[in-house]
């Protein structure tokens, strides 16, 4: 699965977000022709490699008649977008985006969705840049998108209604529910058309995801910032599967002097106690006797019982233990269906993110005796199964 995560360290903006999938590999020359798609005229795409700081990264910016920078209600716009012959997904990613926009001008401003007129935001520059960022992420396949959390400046931003505070009305009310914090930083550094297309694309937040790393991109902002480099990075992969880690106990005995009959029933006690698991191991032990190592797996809160059970039904005379940490694929129950009906089987999904399913022994002991077959032949039939 291709996952991308989204490091918003220097906040984010549209043209930054569309020049961090440009920098990934996404052609302009596809980017302009897919856009040539919108009934829009006079206007082309330019990019440049600038640098931050010294990090190299792609900046976007629109060039459009100077009449096309004038207002547009989201009417007008969604039926730009709807009746346009672009794919399925650019067009209802892209309405999503509008949409919120929409949502938030129209309770701020108390008026109607439809007739919500965007001023800054109705310009083509705004339009390609949220249009081109669904249709970068077509492109390049992206099926899941992590973000960092956002940080926020400071002061004030001049637009049509006049002078706002950072960060503006609608940018704030678009990242409710986004985990976001303060800086000293005088600018705006999240702008209305970022705090949207970041809302609706996002499918979480946090730190980064397990991950195998294959292309970084960098969107560069319009304006220098003096404590930190004015960035989008965008860290495209392959998403790795999470691992689980918890700490468990684990108890030992040796033993060399025990009928090897009480093995099998001290094993269903040890699981009746709660163990995770029992391992028996043939050893050598002192003057050269043959014996038997005890090993159980269980959770610290049954480590008592545990020793208790071993003590009372073996003859050890004594156990050591001792707590380790452990790392498990993540697992989960699930049916198959088989010729021989439903049976159930574990589903483990690996550190390359591939699901293998594993058998239950017990469900498959069980119908080899209901049907009178081998159980080599119930694994073979779930085998098939999950081909």
């Amino acid at each position: 699965m291709t996952c991308a995560y989204l490091d918003c360290f220097a906040g984010i903006s549209g043209d930054m977000f569309l020049g961090a999938l440009i920098d990934l590999g996404m052609p302009v020359d596809f980017l302009e022709t897919e856009l040539k798609k919108l009934p829009l005229n006079g206007f082309r795409i330019k990019t440049s490699p600038e640098q931050r700081m010294g990090i190299s990264g792609s900046r976007v910016r629109v060039l459009a008649n100077k009449e096309d920078r004038h207002a547009r209600d989201y009417s007008s716009i969604r039926n730009l977008i709807e009746e346009s012959p672009l794919s399925d997904f650019v067009k209802e990613l892209s309405l999503k985006i509008f949409g919120r926009l929409a949502e938030v001008e129209a309770r701020i401003h108390n008026t109607p969705v439809e007739s919500v007129h965007f001023h800054e935001l109705g310009g083509i520059d705004t339009i390609v840049d949220i249009v081109g960022a669904a249709i970068g992420l077509e492109w390049h396949g992206i099926e899941t998108i992590t973000a960092s959390e956002v940080p926020t400046g400071k002061g004030f931003v001049t637009c049509a209604h006049g002078t706002l505070p950072v960060p503006a009305p609608a940018t704030i009310a678009l990242l409710a529910g986004v985990p976001t914090y303060g800086t000293d930083i005088p600018h705006e550094l999240v702008t209305p058309t970022g705090a949207s297309i970041l809302a609706s694309t996002a499918n979480s937040f946090g730190p980064m995801p397990p991950m195998v790393v294959d292309r970084i991109g960098y969107g560069v902002g319009s304006r220098e910032l003096e404590s930190i480099p004015n960035l989008l990075r965008i860290i495209l992969g392959k998403k790795r599967a999470r691992t689980d880690s918890d700490r468990v106990t684990i108890v030992e005995t040796n033993i060399d002097d025990m009928n090897p009959e009480i093995y099998g029933f001290l094993m269903e006690q040890l699981f009746v106690e709660r163990a995770l698991d029992v391992a028996l191991t043939p050893i050598t032990m002192k003057k050269n006797r043959p014996g038997t190592m005890v090993r159980v797996i269980c959770q610290t809160a049954d480590r008592d019982r545990i020793i208790h059970r071993i003590l009372l039904e073996t003859t050890a005379t004594g156990v050591r233990y001792y707590e380790a940490d452990r790392v498990k694929l993540p697992r989960e129950a699930a049916d198959v269906v088989t010729k021989y009906g439903r049976i159930r089987v574990k589903r483990i999904t690996g550190p390359d993110g591939r699901v293998s399913i594993t058998p239950e022994y017990e469900e498959c002991k069980r119908v080899a005796l209901e049907k009178g077959i081998p159980i080599k032949e119930v694994y073979g039939a779930v085998k098939l199964a999950d081909g």
